[in-house]
């Protein structure tokens, strides 16, 4: 132990002088004896640096110095790592294991060097080497090390495993919490992540990267009050943490809280400055309150800062057709379909422009398009039924027919309900009806909110009564 060892400055001149003595050395092709832990600290500077070269020259001759000594051989073989030298590094390791099989450091070098080698499983095991061999201080970044190669092998329940003893051994190991967010969404287990943050957060309340991925969590499952209320503390811990004001305003926007939205949004641009996408969103919040003229600024705004965002052309389109311009509209959604012609729900709105300016067969292409890039699109289904029933009445039962049997989709045995009904079969409207129930009973009453008329329908509405 050196008398300057807990003196930084002491340290860093004395590193000076010792790096400037080698190099001198170095040049003169002839290195004298160094201290080990000097040697070792002229080795970690090169490393530290990039300095891969003079790194494994000065390891070399820290292995002739002391040949018993394992570090120098692994500090030999990180250096020859970072010049890609990998297999020669892997060799130099298999030497020095022969000497010292219980060096944390030295399985934990090859560990990543397998990781640089794409070879997970053998980082995976060099890694948990690793750790039974590691300090409690050490484990953090080596459960994280773990994990990753874990997920890369698409082992996702063992990286959780990992994931959580390592919240065990240290419960404010922030990285490992937002690994085991990641591993959960990839299992498609949502409700373990938020039961994550929420014991994380028992013990560490003023996290505001914990509470911001709670509530992204919570959007995920739709959840989007209690999305808010996670993203309002948040900001209330961290109020210039722009991410959790935009996801904020989203959420709101997705449950028409349009106000509030916007005040979320503009949040935004007060901290980040101009933003195309937050500018778009700002048009949709306006847009719903029929704050057109504004809703039509922001999307022009977003345009300006990027030309090719089909998300503010299609905004465009939409403020048109409810101005009453559907055949202007055309223009802009047509616009928005180039940029992504795979997005089944602005079809949906090509095809409600399109019957709006009485273009039937074009809109009628639009709708099916719509409904062929996404079966599932419930919204764009039941307008293409009562597109048939107010244009084609007589085709209407037989695409619903055919659709039910096709995809299997619950809600499209609705319309059957109002179709029997409409048609005088009663008791094949409330056979549907009662069917439809048993399967899901809230969902069955959206049948009300599709068809209104069938609300006011005292025998129908009881049926529904649990």
């Amino acid at each position: 132990m050196f008398d300057w060892e807990d003196d930084s400055d002491n340290f860093e001149n004395h590193l000076n002088d010792d790096l400037a003595r080698f190099e001198s050395q170095l040049e003169a092709n002839s290195v004298g004896f160094f201290d080990s832990d000097r040697l070792e600290a002229i080795i970690d500077h090169y490393l530290m640096n990039g300095n891969y070269s003079k790194g494994e020259l000065a390891a070399e001759i820290g292995i002739q110095q002391y040949p018993f000594n394992t570090l120098f051989q692994i500090r030999r073989a990180q250096a020859m790592s970072g010049l890609g030298k990998l297999k020669e590094a892997l060799e130099l390791l298999d030497t020095a294991e022969q000497i010292d099989s219980e060096s944390m450091e030295l399985f934990l070098t090859k560990a990543t060097i397998f990781s640089q080698l794409r070879d997970s499983k053998r980082a995976v095991n060099f890694f948990r080497r690793a750790l039974e061999l590691a300090d409690r201080e050490e484990k953090d970044e080596i459960f994280l090390d773990l994990a990753t190669e874990l997920e890369q092998l698409k082992d996702f329940k063992s990286a959780v495993e990992v994931l959580e003893e390592a919240m065990r051994s240290n419960p404010k190991n922030e990285g490992a919490l937002y690994e085991l967010a990641f591993c959960f969404d990839q299992l498609g287990n949502n409700a373990r992540a938020i039961q994550t943050y929420r014991r994380f957060l028992d013990d560490n309340p003023y996290s505001f990267t914990a509470w911001y991925n709670l509530g992204n969590t919570y959007s995920k499952e739709e959840k989007f009050s209690d999305a808010i209320t996670a993203y309002e503390y948040c900001v209330a811990i961290n109020d210039r943490f722009s991410p959790a004001y935009f996801n904020m305003g989203n959420a709101q926007l997705t449950i028409e809280q349009y106000t509030q939205s916007i005040e979320s949004f503009e949040r935004c641009i007060e901290i980040d400055g101009d933003d195309p996408l937050t500018y778009c969103y700002l048009g949709e919040a306006n847009e719903q309150l029929n704050n057109l003229t504004v809703a039509w600024d922001f999307y022009q705004k977003a345009l300006s800062l990027s030309p090719t965002l089909a998300e503010a052309w299609l905004g465009l389109g939409i403020v048109k057709d409810l101005q009453g311009h559907p055949k202007e509209s055309l223009h802009y959604i047509e616009r928005a379909l180039e940029l992504e012609p795979n997005m089944d729900g602005y079809y949906h709105v090509y095809a409600g422009a399109l019957e709006n300016a009485e273009l039937l067969e074009e809109a009628e292409e639009a709708y099916l398009a719509c409904l062929t890039l996404d079966p599932a699109n419930e919204d764009c289904f039941f307008d293409y039924v009562d597109f048939l029933l107010e244009h084609r009445v007589g085709e209407a039962r037989t695409f619903v027919e055919n659709y039910l049997l096709k995809h299997q989709l619950f809600f499209s045995a609705l319309p059957i309900i109002y179709l029997n009904w409409v048609a005088g079969n009663k008791e094949g409207a409330k056979m549907v009806l009662v069917e439809s129930f048993n399967k899901d009973a809230e969902k069955t009453k959206d049948v009300f909110i599709r068809y209104p008329e069938l609300a006011d329908v005292q025998e129908l509405v009881n049926l529904t009564r649990s």
